[in-house]
């Protein structure tokens, strides 16, 4: 049982600890936060809270002797140095995504947690999910890939602040906000795990007043192919997404949490429709929190090393691709200074 620790206090850090309880992997041990009081009605919703540690001072958190793995669902900006020092102090770390700001920044702290020997993850959970890898099987050894349209946007509530002439965090350079951060990531995600690093790509964003994204499509080359997606937060997006094949279509009902897959294939002059359905979990989280627990309880499996490598390369490609488009789109955070 690996024990807890969390940084974050919001609905999304709720989700990840709902999802490493139920995976009987992980127990919750510590949280922090600047106010204790705050951190005390975070805790309350779970099991032995009157047992839990609190913590309002960061480096006496990260070096709590009780910690073994600390999950980090703080602004985008914060993750680095939070991470960093969770990392120096021995702790394996798994950060929201995006995990960071900048390549440079992942770059560090990977090679940080190499030589303390603890892993980094960074919770990209809809790689973990079952029909996430179906589609990957779909695709496999295909020569025969015409292109794909992947979307997902959604209004955010934070964007009415925007409106007002507020700067809220999510939407902010400081904080190292805006769409492709947030929501294109996903999008990214998808199409390097699908299909490798693009050859060329390209953002068209709308920026907003605070100097972020609002929305923006993005357009990936590969050889013989390209993949356009499309992310935003200041609008919703209803289309399903798509991957055209010689032979066929796959049509999916979404990117960031694939809950059915449509086949379409054309044989013999008749249209065949199959159908891959995945039961819903209770929470979407608890396929990425198992996976994470089997990487950290087994460092000489081959198998699972093997894996945790693949997650970090793919990480490194997204980052540096997601930097090149930002940096494409004029797109500055405070974290680039």
């Amino acid at each position: 049982m690996l024990n807890l620790g969390i940084i974050g206090t919001n609905w999304i850090t709720h989700e990840f600890v709902s999802a490493a309880i139920k995976s009987e992997e992980y127990q919750l041990k510590a949280v922090y936060s600047r106010q204790v009081e705050k951190a005390q009605e975070f805790a309350s919703r779970y099991p032995n809270s009157e047992e839990m540690m609190y913590s309002t001072d960061l480096v006496d958190f990260f070096h709590l002797d009780d910690l073994d793995v600390i999950y980090i669902a703080s602004p985008n900006s914060l993750h680095y140095e939070q991470a960093k020092g969770a990392i120096e102090a021995g702790k394996h770390v798994i950060v929201e995504k995006p995990a960071v700001s900048t390549l440079e920044e992942l770059e560090e702290l990977i090679d940080l947690a190499e030589e303390k020997e603890v892993f980094y993850f960074e919770a990209a959970r809809h790689i973990h999910e079952e029909n996430f890898e179906r589609v990957a099987l779909l695709l496999k050894n295909r020569e025969d890939i015409l292109g794909a349209n992947l979307n997902f946007m959604k209004y955010s509530s934070r964007y009415d602040a925007v409106l007002k002439g507020e700067e809220p965090n999510i939407f902010s350079p400081k904080f190292s906000g805006g769409a492709l951060m947030d929501l294109g990531v996903y999008l990214i995600y998808a199409a390097i795990s699908w299909f490798g690093k693009p050859k060329e790509s390209f953002y068209f964003d709308q920026k907003l007043p605070t100097g972020v994204d609002g929305l923006g499509t993005m357009i990936f080359r590969y050889d013989g192919f390209d993949v356009t997606m499309m992310t935003g937060k200041n609008a919703d997006n209803y289309l399903p997404s798509e991957i055209y094949l010689g032979d066929s279509t796959i049509c999916l009902d979404a990117v960031n949490s694939i809950q059915e897959i449509k086949v379409k294939k054309r044989d013999k002059g008749q249209l065949i429709e199959l159908s891959y359905a995945e039961e819903s979990l209770d929470n979407p989280m608890i396929e990425e929190a198992i996976a994470f627990s089997k990487v950290i309880n087994n460092p000489m499996n081959v198998k699972e090393q093997k894996q945790y490598q693949d997650w970090i390369q793919l990480a490194k490609d997204v980052h540096s691709v997601m930097e090149s488009l930002r940096k494409q789109a004029g797109i500055v955070f405070d974290a680039d200074k």
